[in-house]
């Protein structure tokens, strides 16, 4: 079953590029005590990720920060070199956001949020949604019905909510 509103995140370790390479950050680590944007994505350089989903946060970041989110993370089935990677070619390279490598989807298991696309030749991944992360804490939750489209998980969407 997927996460719901009002529930905490689980405990999981993402892997992020620092200035000392790849570390492991747990949820607590990244979410405790802020408000933040979690926004998860089927894969880093896809076609609606990268330039439809994704980009909304980026142009919308200012309009976030302005109503209190200190942070904009994204996840997505991919090693941590792909998503730092990802975030150069986004120019997403800032303290206000994070890319996150949920290499072994573990994080996409605990929240429920899977998608299979083992027929398309891409495995295990995460389903497309943006949530409102306050203090480890889900209060808002808009998962895409299509994996194809960023309609219901867009920045617009979710701006609109907050």
């Amino acid at each position: 079953m997927a996460i719901q509103i009002g529930e905490a995140l689980p405990q999981v370790a993402f892997t992020v590029m620092t200035a000392d390479g790849p570390q492991p950050r747990t949820t607590d680590e990244i979410f405790k005590g802020r408000k933040a944007v979690l926004v998860g994505v089927p894969g880093a350089f896809t076609p609606t990720c990268t330039l439809n989903h994704v980009p909304g946060f980026i142009e919308k970041a200012e309009e976030l920060r302005a109503k209190g989110v200190t942070l904009i993370a994204i996840t997505a089935v991919n090693d941590v070199f792909v998503m730092n990677a990802w975030a150069k070619s986004l120019g997403a390279v800032s303290d206000d956001f994070v890319f996150l490598a949920d290499g072994s989807a573990s994080f996409a298991k605990a929240i429920g949020l899977t998608l299979d696309l083992t027929d398309r030749g891409l495995g295990l991944r995460s389903q497309r949604y943006a949530m409102l992360v306050d203090d480890d804490v889900v209060t808002k939750l808009n998962i895409e019905p299509a994996s194809g489209k960023a309609e219901v998980s867009s920045a617009d969407a979710l701006l609109q909510q907050i």
